[in-house]
């Protein structure tokens, strides 16, 4: 196994700005394709990337955007939102990404709270923005064509009362000389909202070598010649920086999708002849209810991600070729924070040999010991909850209340430190009591439980905090809570998690206590009026009224008590059905 200081030695060699390994292979090889944007068929090379952020980035500047600045983007392109990227960080500003499933107050407060120098977006939020205009303090916004990337592009004007519109193709053109910036690896990078548990969401705000650090462990077990496949939203770490911005470092290509498919999801892989994805929980269903077919493992995916790790892994990797499935414990502010890769084959050919595009199976199983990493033999099974070694830039211990280590085999709060300087998130924007919290003691605490098995590995056990994880996304109760509070009608709401009726992860029940005169109100009624105010991953699967919520003598909501109640409702139907 490689010591520690050699592999920060190796971390750093390889460069720690995303931006600049662009423009290390847009000088290299210029004409290499390094986005296949599935949407429209187009492809870009590195320096046609690299041209077309350049152009905004100019603009930007003209716009007097500056080092230290913050963008925000808010697209459900995913083209657009890799060309803001590279622009943000060419003039030295901080990639802010908001989720564009986002409405109203939801998205109004992000938007404020980052603060940005301006605003780039896409026709197609033109009614949702202007809905919220009035409560934002932005003054000048970049407009995108909804259709970006098409031979012929739609509209980019947009109106928004007391806010400057300008359009892509005018900031283009307006703009001159790119500015004079450098770089540096502690440098603030980007800006990425996280659900708060106990107020609004959070803005991470993590710096260049933060980036370097998150890659870092997965491609060194990319070869030269991969093609990596991302459908995931750019507004989170997993699809920005674990899957596009990770292939850079290599000069891979990027296989580019604006959303998941699970009717077209092997037609991509076809197309852009991927090697390697990431399959969030409920896509490992959808992928497996699909009729089983003879030429099942006639495709070139070599490695998946899992995130979490199914326990039909193995079952899953046989029936599709996957040669390797890779799990750990990933986080905004921490990154991938454990990792483990299962060997789903041994020697036997996984993947057809003649499109197999992968390093060697040998190297990979040489590559996560030289990172410290464990290889488990994917038929001999793995505990629930697996997620393997400590990432080699970080400690990790399993924490009691008051932040003492606690032993094998006991559970307790994940938290880490870093052995790298900037390996860790920098700071939560604007938040500094909340900053404070988050890293007391000098150990960084996760809000997840996890528990030290005896062999050293680890595993993850629960959520702590007052969040849950729907569909991928990370869902605050007092999000949930606040937005259904607004109701006339309501005068109290409680969220819990129950077990989601596909996959592992969550589903949310509220339980919603009337206000006076409220009675009215109906759950058709709510759910109407909800769909307008939140996205849909956030909208509850149950909703029950109550005469009054369950109370502490000091007034704290028992959620334990509604989700039993809910948990034994949702038994007893199963049972009858």
């Amino acid at each position: 196994m490689m010591q520690r200081a050699d592999l920060y030695e190796h971390l750093v060699s390889e460069g720690d700005i995303a931006l600049y390994k662009l423009d290390e292979w847009a000088d290299k090889t210029p004409d290499k394709t390094f986005i296949h944007f599935g949407e429209t068929g187009l492809q870009l090379s590195f320096a046609e990337v690299r041209q077309h952020s350049d152009a905004l980035a100019a603009g930007l500047a003209a716009l007097g955007v500056k080092k230290g600045d913050r963008v925000s983007v808010l697209t459900g392109n995913s083209l657009n939102a890799t060309i803001a990227m590279f622009a943000a960080w060419r003039v030295g500003a901080l990639y802010a990404p908001h989720n564009f499933n986002l409405r109203g107050q939801l998205l109004s407060y992000q938007i404020n709270d980052t603060s940005p120098a301006v605003m780039i977006t896409d026709t197609a939020f033109s009614d949702v923005l202007a809905d919220i205009a009035s409560e934002l303090t932005i003054d000048q916004v970049v407009v995108f064509p909804a259709d970006y990337g098409t031979a012929s592009t739609g509209p980019e004007d947009m109106q928004l009362p007391g806010i400057t519109c300008h359009t892509l193709s005018g900031v283009q053109q307006a703009g001159g000389a790119l500015p004079d910036v450098t770089l540096d690896a502690y440098d603030p990078a980007t800006i990425i909202y996280t659900s708060g548990t106990t107020g609004p969401a959070k803005g991470v705000v993590l710096g260049h070598r933060w980036i370097n650090q998150y890659c870092f462990p997965l491609r060194v077990m990319d070869g030269d010649d991969e093609v990596i496949y991302c459908d995931l939203p750019l507004y989170h770490v997993g699809g920005v920086y674990a899957l596009l911005t990770r292939a850079l470092w290599k000069g891979n290509a990027v296989g580019l999708w604006n959303r998941f498919s699970p009717n077209d999801f092997w037609n991509r892989i076809a197309e852009c002849r991927a090697t390697s994805c990431l399959l969030m929980d409920v896509m490992v269903p959808w992928l497996m209810g699909a009729p089983e077919r003879s030429d099942d493992r006639q495709n070139t995916l070599s490695k998946v991600h899992m995130q979490p790790l199914a326990a039909s892994h193995h079952e899953v990797a046989r029936r599709f070729g996957f040669d390797f499935v890779s799990c750990g414990f990933g986080q905004t502010e921490s990154g991938s924070g454990f990792m483990a890769l299962i060997d789903e084959f041994g020697d036997e050919p996984g993947t057809p040999p003649e499109l197999y595009r992968s390093l060697p199976k040998a190297v990979m199983r040489e590559r996560i010991q030289y990172l410290g990493g464990v290889v488990v033999d994917g038929a001999a099974g793995v505990p629930k909850g697996f997620i393997g070694n400590a990432n080699p830039f970080l400690e990790a211990a399993i924490m009691d209340e008051n932040d003492n280590p606690l032993p094998r085999g006991t559970v307790g709060e994940i938290a880490f430190r870093p052995r790298t300087p900037g390996a860790l998130m920098q700071q939560y924007l604007n938040k500094p009591e909340a900053t404070l919290k988050a890293w007391r003691n000098l150990w960084f605490h996760t809000g997840d439980a996890g528990v030290q098995d005896a062999d050293g590995t680890y595993r993850f056990v629960d959520r702590m905090g007052g969040y849950f994880r729907v569909r991928g996304e990370n869902v605050s109760s007092f999000e949930v809570e606040s937005v259904i509070s607004a109701h006339p009608s309501v005068r109290a709401v409680a969220a819990v998690p129950v077990p989601a009726r596909v996959g592992s992860e969550d589903d949310i029940a509220v339980f919603v206590e009337l206000s006076d005169g409220g009675d009215a109100l109906t759950e058709e009624a709510l759910r109407a009026w909800a769909e307008q105010q939140m996205p849909r991953y956030m909208l509850p699967a149950y909703v029950r009224f109550v005469d009054s919520l369950p109370v502490t003598p000091t007034n704290k909501v028992q959620k334990f008590v509604l989700k039993n109640q809910i948990l034994e409702e949702i038994d007893t139907e199963a049972k009858a059905g």
